[in-house]
Order: structure tokens, then sequence, then C-alpha cells
């Protein structure tokens, strides 16, 4: 085609060809979410084979939420009175020691299952982190004029409550997530 010649035919593109390859792109993509939303294993990568022990280990959480909700104090507290600050960094120490004591306990009765066996131990090492961050918070609510902001570790870019959260959902272990006994 002389681009000067306005008589001459413009060039026809391969349309049949493009057509036949976004068809087959398309029809993969249908597929791919039809096997997604049909198919695909649901299994929660967290999930544990042995959910025996997880209705044990949330039993142990529920008592230990039900101690801490007893302890609680509601009562308007000054965020600049370090008396304030002091009894609630008893509570909160109180606890801490409760939970504590739970997770030891929850510790000690391993899963069944070898994936449960695998990845028990990762989720008491977070809670761990978690509870080693509560002592922090407890330190500084007895050594700083006013109320501090509760800080808790990242790991692998996320916090830790995340990571203890997400595992005990996805174990039907609700009182076992992260207390939210420090945001009062």
């Amino acid at each position: 085609m002389d681009m000067l010649d306005p008589s001459a035919p413009a060039p026809r593109p391969a349309r049949r060809g493009t057509k036949i390859v976004l068809g087959l792109i398309m029809g993969l993509i249908v597929a791919m979410w039809v096997y997604a939303f049909g198919f695909a294993p649901r299994e929660s990568i967290n999930r544990i084979g042995d959910q025996q022990w997880s209705a044990r280990a949330e039993e142990r959480c529920a008592a230990a939420e039900t101690r801490r909700f007893e302890m609680q104090d509601l009562s308007p507290m000054d965020p600049d009175d370090p008396e304030a600050l002091r009894r609630k960094a008893g509570i909160v120490e109180r606890a801490t020691d409760d939970l504590e004591a739970a997770l030891d306990e929850i510790e000690a009765d391993r899963p069944t299952d070898a994936k449960g066996r695998a990845i028990v131990p990762d989720w008491i090492a977070d809670y761990r982190i978690y509870i080693a961050d509560r002592r922090v918070f407890v330190d500084r609510l007895r050594s700083l004029p006013s109320r501090p902001d509760f800080n808790e570790t990242d790991v692998g870019g996320v916090p830790v409550s995340e990571r203890i959260n997400k595992f005990a959902r996805e174990n039907d272990m609700k009182s076992c997530q992260t207390p939210y006994d420090l945001s009062v």
C-alpha cells in the first residue's frame, strides 16, 4: 500500500485470529472463576484437624475471658492521673497473668493431628509476644505521667494480634482472640 495513494485499499487487521485469541483468554478466565468458586478446596491454611483440642482451648479462653470481665474497671479514668494509671496497671497485670496461665494450659495440651502439632506452637509463640507487649504496657502505665498507647509487635509485617485472631477464628476459638481490655 502506498501511503500517498488515497485510492489504495486500507490494510485489514487479522480479525479472525484476534477474536480466537481473545475468546480463548476469556474462556480461561471464566474457567478459573468457575474452579475458584465451585471446585477449589475451602480449607483454611490455619485450620487444624483436632477439633477436640480447639474446643478445649476455647473453654480455657472463655474462662479466662470471664475472669477478665470480672476484674475490669469501667469507671471514668483521668489519663493524666498517676494513681489512676497505677490502678489500671494493676488490673492489666492481673488480667495478663490470667491470660498467660490459660495459654500455659493450652500449650500443655497438644493437638493430636500433624498439622496442629506443626502450627499451634507458632500461634503460642505469637501469643507470648502479645503477652510481652502487654507487660511493657503495664510498665509504661506505671512509669509515664499520662496514659500511653498500647503498642504491639509486628510479625511478618502485620500486628501480632491479627495473626493470633485469624488462627483463633479459623479454629472456632472466638474467646482465644486477643482481648480488647486495653482500650478502656
